[in-house]
């Protein structure tokens, strides 16, 4: 798996999984229930992940729809 956007906006979050589902893109995010050990204060970035085969597909998904800026570096 590669990530490939960290953040802590749950509206952002919301939008790319809207995006990988409309491309057929498997992914997963991860620490999406850390707020009940941070106190639900947002503090703790989610992480979106894909499969390494589908890195480029996702980043280009993201890129369309001018999210590129907020697409980790590749490998990250």
């Amino acid at each position: 798996m590669r990530e490939i956007v960290r953040t802590n906006d749950p509206v952002l979050i919301t939008a790319i999984e809207a995006l990988l589902n409309g491309a057929g893109i498997a992914f997963m995010i991860l620490d999406r229930n850390m707020s009940v050990l941070e106190g639900s204060v947002g503090m703790l970035p989610r992480r979106v992940m894909v499969a390494a085969d589908s890195e480029t597909k996702a980043r280009r998904v993201l890129m369309d729809a001018g999210l590129g800026h907020e697409l980790r570096p590749d490998g990250g």
